[in-house]
């Protein structure tokens, strides 16, 4: 199935909304017993770490290599391109080895994918923000 390019942002808002907010859900949902003030700013660390070098990142190549797209109509994987899809599968696949095998300690897990979730959660935010700016410019 083929989609105006644009919509490429909208689907990849929503994969990385949708995943973003499950590993934040599952980091707050097992913060509760290691709530401190060096916990809270280890999670905004790791925020900040990975909004900075990774994700704003890629947010901004992926939403320039959609609109740089010739054709107008791309197939709707298009919103990613092979290795994003590979990089995307190693970290869900880690991620979920990391809690089901014990060897991630819900310590970890509060601290980490609370600030992992929120930079995923903010990448799906900001490719949101792509497609309304592309939206309304191309309206004009």
């Amino acid at each position: 199935m083929k989609v105006k390019k644009r919509t490429l942002l909208l689907i990849a808002c929503l994969v990385w909304g949708i995943a973003g907010f499950n590993i934040l859900r599952i980091g707050i949902l097992a913060y509760r017993p290691y709530i401190s003030v060096l916990n809270v700013i280890l999670s905004l660390l790791v925020f900040a770490i990975f909004q900075t070098f990774i994700f704003g990142r890629l947010v901004k190549k992926h939403t320039q290599r959609i609109l740089d797209y010739e054709e107008e109509k791309q197939y709707f994987f298009n919103f990613f391109d092979g290795k994003s899809f590979l990089i995307m599968a190693v970290m869900m696949t880690g991620g979920i080895y990391l809690r089901v095998s014990g060897l991630g300690p819900e310590h970890f897990i509060a601290v980490f994918y609370s600030g992992l979730g929120a930079a995923l959660l903010l990448a799906g935010i900001l490719f949101g923000k792509n497609y309304c700016l592309e939206r309304k410019e191309n309206r004009i």
